[in-house]
């Protein structure tokens, strides 16, 4: 029996249109995953016996065909804790039954105890390499946290230290020596990856309540490396040298440059010697999206990570003289601004680029003064100092637009006035007011922290895109996290109040690679077995696809996201530390990958750290390298096989069969189509092949390769670029 279902092989032809990158919807739509539906129950259910509510329950199951994929499957009826019930449901499914009269909501559902499973983190130690850091903020206090592991062997420099953070040390050359944070880019990466529960936190009155990083006992180091000049790279080698030979189990980089041959990739090199040693290592995906090929840190052994949006704005309403109203953002909420119109001015209709842009003192002999002023984004200009070139201009208020390349993103800063920050299409609206209002006016109305932004989350514009220069064959980023508006420890108060507390809100990948570096330290605590290979396949293949508002993740343009802006898809911690199934690798199985890429003896072993000869080394494609997703190269009607090795870490007797989405004009054969488990970390092979059929666009498409089993769903996104 077990031979025969071996032996299948699942072939499918897919016909769609041809378009540039297949629509995300069609690839989500046909996933299932467990959504809690609350109703609203008729008075004559109240006290329904359990099987008659069940009937009613199961009149909101869509109807779809008996032999189908996607039937919707009852999970759990509820009675007494809410009317309602658990299903198994496909986005669209979901969608539906919300339109149906006495549906109130279908939400996917959470997993409430991966922060205790995983003991918050304890015992493991996160290794940050960035601006320093500033001892005494209650983030950095250890209530709750023992002495570090009998392995560390790092020492801490400044006064201050204590069993939360066990070390800081300076590399900085050029610097005075001191490892403190004099920039508070370091503090906010530390604590958002480690930082302990600070009740009362805010930034300026917002964004109120207690702080926590994603793995709040996990024990913490700093390794100054950069300053205000910079991050010099024999620095940054030194402190990864140093966090190696501490004993650090994460590595959490939120530095990048641009992209470089791996031989010559001095960050990549230090990442891959982390490895060898069993550390993970996370870095940022970089801040120069939505340009494609515009990515950092493309090592397929480092977790790249680029940024999204999260569900709380603090919110800063302008008010047109028409009675329009558009929401935009602002850190700085001015409770004694008034909310009558001030007279509306754009100083770029002058057609003055500096003005346009807000320059430093290119307001200065406008008339501006008591007004409200359009500044556009950009310029290589700070939206910051913007806002002070319009304060000192004598401007009452700016209202800062965002170009089309930015869109929807819009963050939320320390103003130095009161400023709301639009994205691009109510810019637009703001401007034609202006254009076409003989006497424009407006006010702005500050609304506070916002919680509930369906749109989220969304890649954000800044977010760095693939595909990778230096390894087109790995499909990166891998994932994306929060990056827009995140709260964490500053080193000093943003309005100049005396608190022991501060903290800013900040945007970038800087501040969505430190999520997954706590992220990956709840998954070590959790699952110490597991390699950083296993690791990230783990946060990979259980990535969420959709928003909060169950439609696919949007990027800036408020158009489905491509997979070389979110990746795998956004991290999903819960799911992550159940993943049924993971793609594991070892330090030495990157070097056949390394030779694949026609690298000389020399060079891989400048990667590697260990004398290689590639002639005796059976090299393979990059796509062949055991990774949680695919980038694949078609020309002609040449076919292409690879084969993958995926570990059980979920139940010991468990069976998997395979699901494929993908793009037009290839037809897809997996063999074996069902996977049969009867072990914990049995290991079982599949082989891929593509096969293009018809005429191919010229072009990108994407799809996915889902194992699922009862539990679990296993997703490897695919790339195919056409040639």
């Amino acid at each position: 029996m077990k031979s025969n279902r071996y032996k299948q092989v699942l072939t499918i032809t897919l016909l769609f249109n041809f378009t540039t990158i297949l629509n995300l919807s069609l690839v989500v739509a046909k996933e299932t995953e467990t959504y809690i539906v609350q109703l609203s129950c008729p008075p004559d259910h109240i006290n329904a016996e359990t099987e008659h509510l069940e009937s009613w329950y199961k009149t909101f199951l869509p109807t779809v065909n008996t032999d189908s994929d996607e039937k919707p499957e009852m999970v759990y009826a509820y009675r007494n804790v809410l009317k309602g019930f658990a299903a198994k449901l496909t986005v669209e499914q979901a969608s539906e039954i919300e339109k149906l009269d006495g549906a109130i909501l279908a939400q996917p559902e959470r997993n409430f105890g991966f922060w205790r499973g995983s003991n918050y983190g304890k015992g493991i130690i996160i290794g940050v390499l960035d601006t320093g850091i500033t001892p005494g903020h209650p983030s950095f206090d250890d209530k709750g946290i023992g002495p570090p592991p009998a392995k560390w062997k790092g020492k801490c420099e400044v006064a201050g230290c204590n069993n939360k953070l066990i070390g800081v040390r300076n590399f900085v050359n050029s610097s005075t020596g001191s490892p403190l944070d004099e920039d508070g880019h370091g503090m906010h990466t530390s604590s958002t990856a480690a930082g302990n529960f600070v009740e009362g936190a805010n930034a300026i009155g917002n964004d109120s309540g207690t702080a926590a990083g994603m793995a709040p006992l996990a024990h913490l180091a700093m390794y100054k490396v950069c300053n205000e000049n910079g991050c010099r790279s024999s620095d940054v080698l030194a402190g990864m040298d140093a966090a190696i030979e501490d004993g650090v189990d994460v590595l959490s980089l939120s530095i990048g440059g641009p992209s470089r041959p791996f031989y010559s990739n001095l960050l990549a090199i230090g990442a891959l010697a982390a490895i060898q040693k069993g550390i993970f290592v996370s870095c940022s995906a970089g801040n120069s999206g939505p340009l494609n090929s515009s990515l950092s840190n493309e090592a397929p052994w480092i977790l790249t990570v680029g940024a999204s949006t999260i569900d709380r704005k603090v919110t800063s309403t302008v008010k047109l003289g028409n009675g329009v109203l558009v929401d935009g953002e602002s850190l700085f909420q001015p409770k004694d601004f008034p909310e009558t119109p001030l007279s509306l001015e754009y100083p770029g209709m002058s057609g003055d680029t500096n003005a346009t842009f807000c320059a430093p003192r290119s307001l200065n002999n406008t008339n501006v003064k008591g007004k409200v002023v359009i500044c556009l984004r950009g310029g290589n200009i700070g939206r910051i100092a913007k806002g002070q070139t319009v304060k000192d201009a004598g401007g009452a208020a700016m209202i800062l637009t965002n170009s089309q390349s930015d869109g929807a993103t819009t963050v939320a800063d320390a103003h130095v006035l009161p400023v709301s920050h639009l994205n691009y299409k109510d810019g637009r609206t703001i401007l034609e007011y202006f254009s076409s209002s003989l006497s424009p006016v407006a006010s702005i109305i500050f609304r506070g922290t916002v919680i509930g932004d369906k749109s989220a989350p969304q890649v954000a514009s800044f977010s760095s895109r693939g595909p990778s220069l230096a390894s087109p064959g790995i499909l990166k980023p891998d994932i994306i996290g929060p990056g827009v508006s995140i709260l964490a420890a500053w080193p000093t108060s943003v309005d100049n109040t005396s608190t022991n507390a501060p903290f800013n809100v900040v945007s970038g990948t800087s501040m969505s690679c430190p999520h997954l570096s706590g992220i990956a330290a709840l998954l070590k605590s959790a699952h110490p077995d597991w390699s950083p290979a296993g690791i990230k396949s783990a946060i990979m293949t259980t990535a969420d696809l959709i928003n909060l508002n169950n439609q696919p993740i949007q990027d800036e343009r408020e158009l489905p996201a491509s997979l070389f802006a979110v990746g795998a898809g956004h991290v999903n911690p819960s799911k992550a530390n159940d993943p049924g199934l993971i793609y594991d690798m070892q330090a030495d199985d990157y070097i056949p990958y390394l030779c694949g890429l026609g690298y000389s003896n020399a060079r891989v072993t400048t990667i590697v750290q260990k004398r290689v000869s590639c002639s005796n080394i059976r090299s393979i494609p990059e796509a062949q390298l055991n990774y949680p997703s695919f980038a694949i190269t078609l020309s002609g009607n040449v076919t292409k096989s690879y084969t993958r090795r995926v570990t059980n870490v979920g139940d010991a007797n468990s069976t998997y069969t395979v699901n494929i989405n993908t793009a037009p004009g290839v037809s897809v054969t997996v063999s074996p189509s069902t996977l049969i488990f009867t072990a914990v970390n049995q290991k079982l092979s599949y082989q891929v092949t593509f096969i293009p059929v018809g005429s191919p666009p010229n072009q990108f498409v994407e799809g996915a390769l889902v194992w699922n089993s009862i539990r679990h769903s296993v997703r490897s996104p695919i790339s195919i670029k056409y040639v």
